[in-house]
Order: C-alpha cells, then structure tokens, then sequence
C-alpha cells in the first residue's frame, strides 16, 4: 500500500493470520478475501474438498496468501485438524471468523423437532464456542488477536419460518458477551457480525419467496438485498487496530432492519 507521498505503508492486517470456517461461497468467501487483500494470510475451509480447492484457486488468482482445508465444525476432529493447519501452515492464528451455520428445517417452530434442535445447536452455537476455546491458547501464543462471531439480525428478530436457526443466533449474541470478558486479559477481543439480508445460496429461500422477501424488504431502511461484499469490511474494521477499544459488540449489517432485543 503506497501513501500520497510514495511512501510504503503496511496494510492494516499485515502480518495476521486469518481462519475463517465457511469460507469457500457467500459471506465467509467475502470476508476472506477482504482479510486477504488488507494483507492477512487466511486459511480457508468448508465440507467439501471441490469447494476448498476452487475457492484457494481462486483468491491465489488475486495474489491472495491462503491456504485451504475441509472442516466440520461440528465434529471434534475437523476443528482440531483446522487449528493444527493454521498453525502448520501459517505458524499460529490471530484473528478466527466463525461462520459456519446449519438450518436443516423450516416452518412453524412448534413443529420442530428434537433432532432439528440438536443439529442447529450442536453446530451454530457448541462448535463455534468449542473452535474459540481451541483457538484462544493460539492466540495467546502471539500475544493476543481478535475473534468474530457471524450471528444474524434473525437473532434479534426471527426470521418467519426459521424459529430454531434463529434462536440460536440469538444465543451467538450472548456467547459473544460471554466470552469478551473473560479473553479480554489476554488481549483477545470478541465481537459479532449480525447480517440481514443477504444474497447467498445459504439464504435463498427467503429472497426467492417473493412474499417473504416482500415482508424483509418492508422492514429495511435501504431499500435493496444486501451482498456478502457489505459484511466484509466491518469483519476487517473489526480485526484490525482500528478497532482496539472495541470488544463485547455487535455490527449490525442488515440495511437498518430492527436489531434490538
């Protein structure tokens, strides 16, 4: 990065190295590549292996530093394989972005079943706590770092038909005032990104309803579906020195829908 005055200043994540979980498509691709191109070397991960290696290419082709590797962040061994990689790889973790999310059911809430309950908790909310606890003696290690949390604006006010993954999006904002506390005497910092609409392949089925999308777009203030690109710089903002004195909060990216409890 090249200053007015021809002097080369570092970008403001130079020297970082990024995990972001769910990163291959949609809002984690998104904010991969912005924690890349402001200089962080990142490393990649979804389910399947095609995905991995399309999205590494990919971002390679841009000059991007990352590396890639599959991951269920549900199951015990795909997290610990993930923290080994970043830091066989990488040589440690400054900066994890959790935002890998299932919703395997949608309806009335009340038709849910135990099993639904089971698989939105397990992973939205028990893996991404169990990865942060996993990453943090990592972080330790280089003196410190800064996590991300992805809820939703759906964790303030639910999405129709979508009751169960919105509550445990609701239960991401109280893990993030959870954890800031305790990690704040190790110079890590937890924050979270509650975004709205957005247009990905995760949340087609409300943007393609007609009537659903209708009713969203009724309760924004800008008019319009939001793109994964509007979530990732707040996630950079929120990883960098700019944000030093900021941990314990919420950036709501949903184009001035409700976010209050």
């Amino acid at each position: 990065m090249q200053s007015a005055g021809g002097v080369t200043t570092p970008k403001k994540l130079q020297g970082k190295v990024a995990l972001v979980t769910a990163s291959t498509e949609g809002i984690g691709l998104a904010i991969a590549r912005r924690l890349g191109h402001d200089g962080a070397r990142v490393l990649l991960s979804s389910r399947k292996q095609q995905n991995v290696d399309r999205a590494v290419q990919d971002l390679r082709n841009e000059g991007l530093e990352v590396e890639g590797t599959v991951c269920h962040v549900g199951n015990r061994e795909d997290r610990e394989k993930l923290i080994e990689t970043a830091v066989q790889r990488f040589g440690g973790i400054d900066i994890l972005v959790s935002n890998a999310a299932v919703n395997p059911f949608a309806g009335s809430i009340l038709e849910s079943n135990e099993e639904v309950w089971d698989k939105i908790l397990d992973v939205n909310v028990k893996a991404t706590f169990l990865l942060v606890k996993l990453a943090v003696p990592k972080m330790q290690e280089r003196g410190g770092g800064s996590i991300v949390i992805v809820s939703s604006v759906a964790g303030f006010t639910p999405f129709p038909t979508l009751g169960p993954y919105s509550v445990s999006k609701t239960a991401l904002l109280g893990l993030t005032k959870a954890l800031a506390p305790e990690l704040s005497p190790l110079n890590i910092r937890v924050n979270c990104l509650a975004p709205g609409l957005i247009r990905t392949k995760f949340s087609s089925a409300l943007w393609k309803n007609e009537a659903v999308c209708e009713h969203l777009m009724s309760t924004l203030g800008i008019s319009r579906i939001g793109q994964p690109d509007d979530c990732a710089g707040a996630v950079s903002f929120l990883c960098s020195p700019d944000a030093s004195y900021i941990t314990g909060e919420t950036i709501v990216v949903s184009g001035g829908s409700h976010s209050r409890l």
